[in-house]
């Protein structure tokens, strides 16, 4: 199957997938697991059960249960390729729609809900998995990437016996018009930070179409910083995969950063908050949905004879338990006592936090009725 691809100029899918980089072919064969079944089905499994979380998430959202969420339908295949092809000593920044990279890194799905509950300041101990707190900061994340890559150079240079490691900072069309990310390609340019910059194209900042955010491919633009560009098919998972992959091996082996735009499509809401249909045509909705990237790996799989009815009879089955493992988990989730919130903001008492959290005893104080909360 030829599945590495790049979309051309106007976004038209061929037939027969091709990745290039700033206009020249690039070979991507070695970095391509086309015919391991096994990887295969892995990566199937992975964007199925990121998908049914996502669903499961938007309806507890639906229920009163989280106070926001933030879907990734549609984007299962640019995070699961990408975040498969990092490796344990690489460190992803994300903004709030990773969950499919929180995924592969071994966060708990619960752990990422207990931000959106609003039981937490954050959710996870990123210095267990290498995947950092979600970033609500549209681009600052670009930042602390290429800081950390930079701090990479400086630990390897120390010690020449630590494995090679990068950064890699996720982006999206939108964030890719905010001064952050200019600053940040600019430092890792000048210093070759071991860093690579992925942003998903998902074709919509909030209800901005993303032709208002460039008049060319957003990964032409690293030309103009001096390092390697590539518009890989961000639904194609096995491509995305391959191209990550090889971004990181460049950038690990000292040669400086990558930008990598993963053209793809959000297919529902940008949030909870959000209403798509009234900045975008049904139209577009369904041309994309045709270009599912489960559909296609599922499509491949049966044709190719590499998954049958029993594979993905259990794969369902095993999303179901896990859907009714995570409503349990929120809905057993206890808040932080409030005086622990506050004396998270500072290492040290504050007077002024002091007298917020005085302000917010006092207003609690006002829904006690004899004793009893109202």
């Amino acid at each position: 199957m030829d599945t590495l691809q790049i979309l051309s100029e106007q976004g038209v899918l061929g037939s027969t997938p091709t990745v290039r980089l700033q206009g020249e072919a690039l070979d991507l064969s070695s970095y391509a697991r086309t015919e391991d079944a096994e990887h295969l089905r892995s990566l199937y499994s992975d964007m199925f059960l990121v998908r049914r979380f996502d669903q499961e998430s938007t309806a507890l959202q639906r229920q009163g249960q989280l106070a926001l969420w933030v879907p990734l339908t549609g984007q299962e295949g640019a995070q699961i390729g990408s975040g498969r092809a990092l490796e344990r000593q690489d460190y992803a920044f994300p903004t709030y729609r990773e969950h499919g990279v929180a995924f592969t890194r071994g966060v708990e799905p619960a752990e990422l809900l207990r931000l959106f509950r609003g039981v937490t300041n954050g959710g996870w101990d990123p210095r267990k998995s290498n995947f950092h707190l979600y970033t609500l900061v549209l681009a600052a994340q670009c930042l602390h990437a290429v800081g950390y890559a930079m701090g990479l150079q400086r630990d390897q240079l120390a010690d020449p016996s630590l494995p090679p490691a990068a950064s890699i900072a996720y982006f999206g069309d939108g964030a890719s018009s905010e001064g952050d990310v200019h600053e940040s390609m600019v430092f890792a340019a000048s210093f070759k930070a071991p860093v690579v910059f992925f942003c998903q194209n998902n074709q919509w900042a909030i209800s901005v179409p993303a032709t208002v955010q460039t008049s060319v491919p957003l990964a032409q633009r690293a030309e103009g910083y001096g390092f390697p560009g590539i518009r890989v098919d961000g639904n194609d998972v096995i491509a995305v995969e391959a191209v990550t992959r090889w971004a990181l091996e460049h950038a690990r082996s000292g040669k400086g950063p990558v930008l990598i735009e993963a053209y793809t499509y959000r297919m529902s809401a940008h949030t909870t908050a959000d209403d798509p249909t009234k900045y975008r045509l049904s139209r577009d909705e369904l041309e994309w949905k045709a270009r599912d990237p489960l559909l296609r790996l599922e499509t491949y799989l049966r044709s190719a004879g590499l998954a049958d009815d029993a594979f993905f009879e259990g794969l369902d089955t095993r999303a179901r338990a896990a859907a009714t493992e995570l409503r349990e988990s929120v809905r057993s989730m206890q808040s932080a006592d409030l005086e622990d919130r506050f004396a998270a903001v500072y290492a040290e008492p504050h007077p002024l936090v002091q007298e917020e959290l005085a302000f917010f005893r006092e207003y609690e104080a006002g829904f006690i009725d004899d004793g009893q909360h109202s």
